[in-house]
């Protein structure tokens, strides 16, 4: 039967409040044999791209099974939500959360799941891995790489070991992983496959939402944002820290193919440098990694300024950051320069290794 379920969902427990971002739709799932399961491709997922509007109802339930937090939210007009509720109410806090949604049938409150929080761990150790040409090998040059891509499970290409041992010592070592990826939304079932198929527990996935890039209406990436990954990975990793705090300790794990360091220099000069954030943003924006539209300049610009409050807390903050390359492409990450002074003073904080 058709009917509304979660496509993907995120729950953060940090710093007095529980950020949630979830996105609920009704395309129909793709059908799996449960007597002999096998690894999704991306394709059978390629329905996840319509459009609806939902509304939600989340409920907190405590430890003693309480319902001691209710309250309905609208969703954007894909479906997505981007919330935030209180993690304690009345001296009691909130271990697990249900959500309902209300619109889709009159009258019928349609239970979608019941959920745990992940909880950030304190002291915070915080690792955002990238994915593609970071932990798996996948290929994009072409029209003909990409719809095979699309066609087949991720299982099939090429894993770059290095890279998920280093993912896996810190995860062993307590950092809590993040994974963030510019593979598109419906790559989801695939990917997860994937992780689990590599024993990697990372339950946090981020992928860019591609049905925003043609809204004309509230989407806040554009066609150039199709390869352009800038704005998009910089936002998401601000998006990971609002939600998480400001970490004692930081990875930031990526590769040497596209602007990876670039991005991951910018946040190392926003919470090491202190810099100022308009100023940073000012001179970044014209990068040819962003291209930002108006939209975008001043929506981000203010998550920022609110990073660079947040991380005034924790002012001792330690930042790794490992740029992965292969034996071709090595000495150019390497010996890559940049033109901002500010960016270029601090790529020797950069780990380059060979996977």
């Amino acid at each position: 039967m058709k009917r509304p379920y979660v496509m993907s969902f995120m729950a953060i427990d940090s710093i007095g409040q529980i950020s949630i971002k979830t996105t609920i739709t009704d395309s129909l799932r793709p059908e799996r044999d449960s007597l002999n399961p096998q690894a999704t491709s991306p394709i059978q997922s390629i329905g996840f791209m319509k459009s609806s509007e939902f509304r939600m109802k989340v409920v907190g339930i405590s430890d003693d099974n309480d319902e001691i937090f209710s309250k309905d939210y609208e969703s954007d007009s894909y479906g997505s939500f981007d919330i935030k509720i209180p993690n304690t109410i009345g001296g009691k806090s909130i271990k697990a959360i249900q959500i309902y949604e209300l619109s889709y049938y009159e009258g019928i409150q349609l239970l979608l799941g019941s959920f745990l929080p992940f909880q950030i761990n304190e002291p915070k150790k915080i690792i955002v891995c990238d994915f593609d040409k970071t932990l798996v090998d996948t290929k994009f040059s072409s029209a003909k790489e990409v719809y095979y891509s699309l066609k087949t499970p991720l299982t099939e290409f090429p894993n770059i070991e290095g890279s998920i041992d280093l993912l896996k010592q810190h995860t062993d070592d307590g950092f809590q992983p993040f994974i963030l990826s510019a593979s598109p939304h419906f790559y989801e079932g695939a990917l997860r496959d994937w992780f689990y198929q590599n024993k990697i527990y990372a339950g946090n996935l981020l992928l860019k939402d591609y049905r925003t890039i043609f809204s004309l209406r509230d989407g806040l990436l554009t066609t150039k944002d199709m390869k352009s990954q800038g704005f998009y990975k910089l936002n998401q990793l601000v998006n990971v820290l609002l939600m998480t705090g400001v970490p004692s300790e930081l990875v930031l794990i990526g590769d040497g193919f596209e602007s990876d360091s670039f991005i991951y220099l910018c946040l190392y000069s926003i919470l090491v440098d202190r810099t100022d954030p308009w100023a940073l943003w000012n001179k970044i924006k014209k990068d040819k990694s962003f291209k930002l539209t108006s939209k975008q300049d001043s929506q981000f610009l203010s998550k920022f300024y609110q990073l660079s409050e947040l991380s005034k807390k924790n002012p001792n903050i330690d930042i790794k950051i490992y740029i992965r390359s292969n034996k071709e492409t090595f000495e150019k990450a390497k010996n890559q320069s940049f033109k901002l002074k500010f960016i270029e003073k601090n790529k020797s904080v950069i780990q380059h290794y060979l996977a």
